[in-house]
């Protein structure tokens, strides 16, 4: 789907000023040389198991198939991995890269915190140097990645512009990466950006679908019949969907945070709400008004709001090779707290959003059809938040 503009059919490019394409050329050019470097795929593929923890888990969730009575359920567990979420993947890719290029810092957005957490990780772990940008909104309802940040030796800065959110880090980040090309490399967090952001994410995310189908296969001897994941900017669902976009039998399904709900202005749901515009140096789709202003955003999670989605999955969205649907904040809660009774999994916020759809769509389908659903991080950091959306303070 992409081409060597680094577009997904329409969407995709760089939008940027001419100093930071530079360097952006200077990333892809690196990026295909060290995609046909055995020694870089040797490096990487030795942190991926034996740093981060893979492959993951494809586990079946019988309790929760059991209970709603229809298709057979299984979760791609990122959880697991090291940091808690599906970040790590991503992050040692791009780190080997940064180091591959000569550079000695690694600066980075976050929003609910994972990504900082996974760069912060790495950057100790190579001994570089780590700058973390995440909104003011962000650093105050996680407080506990915020610790875990500084403790591996990041400098975290609080952004207070704009809605102090992930947009508003990303912008902090973009602003510091042009300043400081030189030692600064951005380790880009979601599927979204200038190119070659969107496809370097996508090809080092895709090491969960890749390894899910194998999973799977050896299971059930056949291909599942749809794979459901949690969409913000898009890297843990293009991660999961990737390896399965030309098998046209599995189902490709993206849930986004709704937030109050669709009809109101209190949402993310980017792709049932939004247009097409270029921001954060990429062409894709955005909640913005007809003048093309970036419209606030809102989710109970921190990790899904964000004001636009990554550009491969405007080109999945636009060809109807899949398909996204929105989940509320008191959907998603409900998901928390259903998956860990049933299961006795405290997944992440984030990835109970497709829980949630999970909870609709295996009801309609038959017992005999499969469902594979990733479960994108832990939730130890969403305990205290979805305590308060309850009433509880766990910290009493």
């Amino acid at each position: 789907m992409t081409n060597k503009a680094g577009r997904f059919d329409e969407y995709g490019g760089q939008y940027v000023p001419e100093t930071l394409m530079n360097e952006l050329n200077r990333m892809a050019d690196e990026y295909e040389k060290a995609k046909q470097d055995p020694e870089f795929q040797a490096e990487l593929q030795d942190l991926l198991n034996n740093y981060a923890n893979r492959p993951s888990l494809l586990s079946y969730a019988k309790r929760m198939t059991e209970d709603l009575g229809g298709a057979q359920i299984y979760f791609k567990r990122e959880d697991l991995n090291h940091t808690g979420a599906h970040k790590i993947n991503n992050v040692i890719g791009q780190a080997l890269l940064a180091k591959r290029m000569g550079k000695t810092r690694l600066i980075a957005e976050t929003g609910a915190g994972q990504h900082g957490v996974a760069t912060a990780t790495i950057a100790a772990l190579f001994g570089m140097e780590c700058e973390i940008f995440m909104g003011k909104e962000d650093t105050d309802r996680q407080k506990l990645n915020v610790y875990r940040m500084e403790l591996l030796g990041a400098k975290v800065n609080s952004v207070t512009s704009g809605s102090m959110v992930l947009k508003d880090a990303i912008n902090a980040a973009l602003q510091e990466f042009s300043a400081r090309t030189d030692d600064t490399f951005y380790v880009m967090g979601s599927a979204t950006g200038p190119h070659p952001y969107p496809l370097m994410v996508r090809d080092f995310q895709s090491v969960i679908s890749k390894e899910s189908k194998e999973q799977f296969k050896k299971i059930n001897k056949k291909l599942p019949d749809a794979i459901v994941a949690c969409v913000g900017g898009g890297s843990n669902a293009i991660g999961s969907f990737a390896n399965y976009i030309e098998d046209p039998s599995v189902q490709l399904i993206g849930v986004e945070a709704a937030g109050k709900g669709v009809e109101t202005d209190l949402t993310a749901a980017t792709l049932e709400c939004g247009s097409e515009g270029v921001f954060h140096g990429m062409k894709s789709i955005f909640l913005q008004t007809k003048t093309g202003q970036i419209k606030p955003v809102y989710s109970i999670s921190a990790g899904l709001d964000y004001p636009g989605v990554g550009p491969e999955h405007a080109a999945l969205a636009k060809s109807g090779r899949a398909q996204y649907v929105g989940i509320t904040d008191d959907e998603a809660v409900d998901a928390f707290e259903y998956i860990a009774r049933t299961e006795g999994i405290v997944a992440a916020i984030e990835s109970c959003h497709a829980v949630a759809y999970v909870r609709k769509l295996a009801p309609t389908m038959s017992k005999d059809q499969t469902i594979i659903c990733t479960l994108s991080g832990r939730g130890d950091k969403d305990v205290a938040a979805i305590g308060k959306y309850r009433g509880v303070d766990v910290n009493e």
